[in-house]
């Protein structure tokens, strides 16, 4: 009997790019994953339009799957306590904070490590190629999958965290304290100035200490960069957060992980 490879896909969407990742469960290998960035913010109709002509440039992204998931990434989120969360409700938790349309459409993730529900809004008109693509997929918001990891992460409850994940127009803040999440929010950012004054901003609201709390970052940045040296200059303790090393990778040139933080740990 020939022996089944189990191979999994996962999708992050944002308007500033995509990546995906397959993983062969079988081998506990990564086998494929790209990253493509765009020069620009776009719609979601010309974010579809790359992905069409990434997924035909790419063979082995329409083979048979497992399991498929499609992560999106935007700032068209909230997070709600779960003993507040009322599905009925589900817009009004977001039209205060975010720019909806009456048409939008609204889903929400549980997140388990700590009894929040986080609504969304996902790119609809992806989901449709995707399901035309695919068949039935799993689709759920990319901060979803980085809350959990970093409460996964956060051990020690003597000390604060704060976990930024960085993309080319905006970036995820999260700060930690023990194991509790205090503080989750998605910033848009254009200079290097606004990148370190959100991070500032928010770290004085908070009164945490510059000298003593640990910043750990993943996603578009690296060491030496601009933005990372506007972040070293005024935070003492920085590190990368690169994803646990559960799985090998196929390719020696997969890059720094920490650029791949969350996709990486989208597979359960």
């Amino acid at each position: 009997m020939e022996l089944h490879i189990k191979k999994e896909l996962s999708i992050q969407i944002s308007l500033s790019g995509f990546s995906f990742c397959i993983l062969n469960r079988t081998t506990s290998e990564i086998e494929f994953l790209e990253r493509t960035d765009f020069k620009s913010k776009l719609n979601p109709e010309s974010v579809l339009d790359q992905l069409k002509i990434a997924i035909s440039k790419n063979p082995q992204l329409t083979d048979s799957f497992d399991t498929i998931l499609v992560l999106f990434q935007n700032e068209l989120s909230n997070l709600v306590p779960e003993y507040f969360f009322e599905e009925k409700n589900a817009a009004d938790y977001l039209k205060f904070s975010n720019k909806i349309m009456h048409t939008d459409f609204i889903s929400y993730d549980k997140i388990e490590a700590n009894n929040s529900i986080n609504v969304f809004v996902p790119y609809m008109n992806i989901n449709n190629y995707l399901f035309e693509l695919y068949g039935e997929f799993e689709y759920r918001h990319a901060s979803t999958v980085y809350i959990e990891q970093i409460l996964k992460d956060a051990d020690d409850p003597e000390s604060d965290k704060l976990y930024i994940n960085v993309a080319s127009s905006q970036f995820e803040l999260a700060v930690v304290s023990g194991s509790k999440l205090q503080l989750f929010n998605t910033y848009e950012y254009f200079t290097k100035e606004d990148f370190i004054y959100f991070i500032l901003f928010t770290m004085e609201q908070l009164k945490l200490n510059p000298e003593k709390v640990l910043i750990k970052i993943s996603g578009e940045i690296v060491k030496d960069d601009d933005f990372y040296q506007m972040l070293y200059t005024y935070i003492r303790h920085v590190e990368f957060y690169e994803p646990p090393s559960r799985f090998t990778h196929k390719n020696a040139d997969i890059g720094l992980l920490h650029q791949h933080s969350i996709i990486l740990n989208s597979f359960n």
